[in-house]
């Protein structure tokens, strides 16, 4: 895939098809946003009497427009009614009869990042809507403490001129409002950024004696409740899934949309636990982001049965369109793997790692990855149509919600820009991820070996069952997070005699979740260290996915030198290097894997950075797990002071942290023994598979993994 000069350029090969004809194309939108949904058929929640509405909240961009809380609500019909946010970030009740709307706001703004008790009663007959707004600050649960000298509340009383109408809707929404409009059908617009905890619908108003009963976690009269969202219901030590539970007495349960944010803290929050599972009552706190997008909902053009045998590899779907300014062209990859084993080579693709980069903003609209790839970021034109179109397609796991929450979640249900052949990361101005595999994937069938494809999905799902079949496993160039059903597999895998070229960097890092359920979406959290864009924030570090800790699989006691023995330890990207080799090299039990590799040093060319070792880098440590009998086959030549120490190496901050002054910046070339007669082998360097292409595969780097892989598979 990587068209670099020095390399043998992009390669494909046309694969006869049913579908290679013109196909009629529609346009669809993706719909972004967060949101619950209650399907509501018999109008259970469109009461005529008095009722109220009220919730604990959490908002986090109170002056982002107007946003929806609770609400049965048309935003082009202007009926029904809703409580949410108006453009001036007021807590705001407004109802509608399809022609005119009327509202009462509060009298003062919500703060971002407090918790509040918000509740509007009230009664069509007379049309009196009375607006509570009531702080419920504790020493942990907001941003701000009650020393602030501030009057969060507002209790306000008005007679409204308009009797609701209501809408046509779907039923009941929760941090959205429905629209309709010619182009795009029925969707949801106004989304709410923020949390909100329990919930609910009374079918009366509220006197203050109730409001205090609320305010205090007590739970509403069970006799007035038409609806209660419990939050907290649900949970389990294996997580939570995208349904709220309805505990009222129609169980008119609120069902998820592109994953509302769960495991998350509540308004009751006691700082005291930092998992769900110890005290899911605290734990009530639902997330909602305006530009979360897990699932376009895209009505299919057209569909591929992959023949049964077809070769097992990495194919993709390519497209033409005339655009209007030239022919458009588009890459839908995909990977087939045999019916049943057919190779003793596995190419394990790192389809996990391929989500949590999936159509990053951070790599051409950060300061920050300038810095640390020392250049200014070389666009792409769809790298700049994503930017106009303020990422229709999602974010990344490396991306921030326009709130600063970071990206937890990640999915396949979207186009993805970045997991495309011939795309270049524009701040690296190289391949990453799915294009810098490619790399592998033309040295493998350069070299004529026979190999199968299996990806992370398969791993996660299967176990070491995927793994067993086959006599060596081949990585991808940066197979960075893993879930514990991952890393166990290839645990067991190696202990029972199986052969690992790990042929990147940075791998075996960030612990990850799938549900079980839905496996098209991983979850990630970014705790208190490790190379990170973003950090969870208080008691928010566990997987509502799973139940598990996130974080760096070394902070839960695996650190990646304990499985492949080397581990992160640095990132750079402005050059990458040779390698030089280390005594050990020479020794009879290895001297073999540098038959045909002339010289101390090698690697000093490569498509990713100008060498075999950079871009990011793992090393050999006794200390986190290394295998004591490991072997150092060569390390790094000194890189720059662009390549600093990682952070969770660091306790105090000191000079001398840069790749000219630290010891432990280096790329560590390993081999070693496992039981059973298996080994590892590993690159300790992302840049080392790009550096396989360099010369149209003729190079030292080559015929060194070239070297291994025939004497693993032998």
């Amino acid at each position: 895939g990587d068209e670099h000069p020095d390399g043998p350029g992009f390669v494909e090969r046309p694969v006869p098809s049913p579908i290679d004809r013109t196909w009629p194309a529609r346009k669809q939108y993706a719909q972004k946003g967060n949101f619950l949904l209650v399907a509501d058929s018999q109008n259970k929640l469109a009461p005529t009497d008095a009722f109220t509405l009220h919730a604990f909240i959490f908002p986090t961009l109170p002056d982002a427009g107007r946003q929806m809380l609770l609400c049965r609500w048309a935003v082009d019909g202007t009926c029904g009614f809703g409580l949410g946010i108006n453009p001036a970030g007021r807590l705001e009740f407004w109802v509608g009869d399809g022609s005119r709307a009327d509202a009462v706001a509060a009298e003062v703004k919500l703060v971002a990042r407090v918790w509040y008790l918000v509740a509007v009663s009230y009664d069509p007959g007379s049309g009196v809507a009375r607006l509570y707004q009531e702080p419920v600050i504790n020493r942990y649960n907001s941003l701000l403490s009650r020393v602030v000298p501030y009057d969060y509340r507002s209790h306000v009383s008005e007679k409204l001129r308009v009797r609701p109408a209501m809408p046509d809707t779907a039923g009941f929404l929760i941090g959205a409002a429905t629209e309709r409009n010619a182009s795009r059908g029925t969707f949801v617009s106004q989304c709410y950024n923020g949390k909100i905890d329990r919930c609910g619908m009374l079918g009366a108003g509220m006197d203050r004696a109730t409001l205090d009963v609320l305010r205090d976690g007590g739970a509403p009269d069970p006799a007035s409740v038409l609806a209660y969202w419990d939050t907290t219901a649900g949970y389990t030590d294996r997580g939570v899934g995208d349904r709220v539970l309805d505990t009222g007495p129609f169980g008119l349960h609120a069902e998820g949309y592109n994953r509302p944010v769960r495991g998350q803290t509540g308004w009751n929050w006691s700082g005291r636990n930092d998992c769900f599972r110890l005290a899911p009552q605290e734990f009530g706190g639902i997330e909602f982001h305006a530009d979360a997008l897990t699932d376009c909902r895209w009505r299919p053009t057209l569909s591929l049965t992959v023949p049964p045998d077809l070769k097992s590899g990495v194919y993709a779907v390519k497209l033409t369109a005339e655009d209007g300014t030239g022919m458009a062209e588009e890459y839908a990859p995909f990977f087939v793997r045999p019916a049943a084993p057919k190779a003793s080579l596995c190419f394990l693709a790192p389809t996990a790692s391929y989500l949590a980069y999936a159509n990053i903003q951070s790599a051409f609209d950060s300061a920050l990855l300038q810095s640390i790839t020392a250049s200014t970021p070389i666009l792409q034109e769809v790298d700049v149509e994503v930017y106009k179109n303020d990422a229709e397609f999602g974010l990344s796991t490396y991306d921030t919600h326009n709130d600063g929450a970071g990206v937890c979640y990640s999915s396949y249900h979207r186009p993805i820009i970045n997991m495309r052949p011939k795309y270049r990361a524009p701040g690296l101005g190289a391949t990453w991820q799915f294009p810098a595999d490619l790399s592998i994937i033309g040295w493998l069938e350069s070299m004529n070996y026979d190999y199968d494809v299996i990806t992370d999905e398969d791993l996660h799902r299967e176990g070491v069952a995927a793994l067993k079949p086959y006599r060596v496993v081949l990585t991808g160039t940066h197979n960075e997070y893993y879930s514990e059903r991952m890393m166990d597999a290839t645990e067991d895998y190696l202990a029972a005699g199986g052969r690992l070229l790990y042929m990147g960097g940075n791998g075996y890092y960030w612990c990850v979740g799938f549900r079980d359920d839905d496996p098209s979406v991983m979850e990630v959290r970014k705790l208190e260290a490790g190379s990170r864009a973003w950090q969870a924030r208080p008691g928010e570090h566990y997987l509502a996915s799973t139940g598990e800790r996130s974080g760096l699989w070394r902070h839960r006691g695996r650190p990646p030198q304990k499985l492949v023995g080397v581990g992160f330890t640095s990132e750079g990207m402005d050059a990458s290097v040779p390698y030089r080799r280390m005594p050990d090299s020479y020794h009879r039990s290895v001297a073999w894997i540098f038959e045909g590799v002339e010289g101390e040093t090698f690697g000093g060319f490569g498509l990713g950075g100008g060498g075999a070792a950079g871009l990011e880098v793992d090393r050999y440590d006794l200390a986190l797990g290394t295998p004591p009998h490991t072997r150092i086959l060569a390390s790094s030549e000194p890189f720059t002071d662009n390549y600093p120490l990682v952070q969770e190496e660091i306790f105090f901050m000191t000079p001398g942290l840069g790749g000219t002054q630290h010891p432990w910046v280096r790329a560590d070339m390993v081999y070693f023994t496992t039981p059973g007669g298996g080994a590892v082998f590993s690159t300790g360097s992302i840049a080392w598979g790009s550096a396989l292409p360099y010369r149209s595969f003729r190079n030292p780097v080559s015929r060194l993994t070239r070297n291994i892989l025939d004497a693993f598979l032998a």
